[in-house]
């Protein structure tokens, strides 16, 4: 099984506080990790919710993201060696527009530049 696949199969509620730890050791809150993921994804805060208390898969998690954000594509850079604008496979792409994003959060940028305002 790759690496990929193995992402894919994790439990999106074994990721999301990976995502709150990074942020909230750099001094940022669980708070706007959710307003990311609203931003992007769509997700109000009782879906969030919902999918943290259960095994939802990290692949239907963005793949069947509610409203996945016109302005994703202002998202650019490299995450973890990789540009995402090369990225070709469309779940590892969002995946990786949600890595950027509390990357920048974690490196103290105002939310209105990280949600593309």
């Amino acid at each position: 099984m790759s690496n990929q696949d193995r992402l894919f199969q994790m439990p999106f509620s074994k990721l999301y506080p990976l995502y709150v730890a990074k942020a909230e050791k750099k001094g940022r809150t669980k708070a706007e990790v959710d307003q990311i993921i609203t931003w992007l994804m769509g997700y109000d805060e009782a879906q969030l919710e919902a999918i943290e208390q259960s095994n939802v898969e990290v692949k239907a998690f963005f793949d069947q993201a509610p409203k996945f954000n016109d302005n994703a594509k202002m998202i650019t850079g490299v995450v973890c060696g990789v540009r995402i604008e090369e990225i070709e496979d469309q779940t590892m792409k969002r995946i990786r527009y949600l890595d950027k994003l509390i990357d920048e959060l974690a490196r103290g940028k105002k939310m209105e530049k990280i949600l593309r305002q």
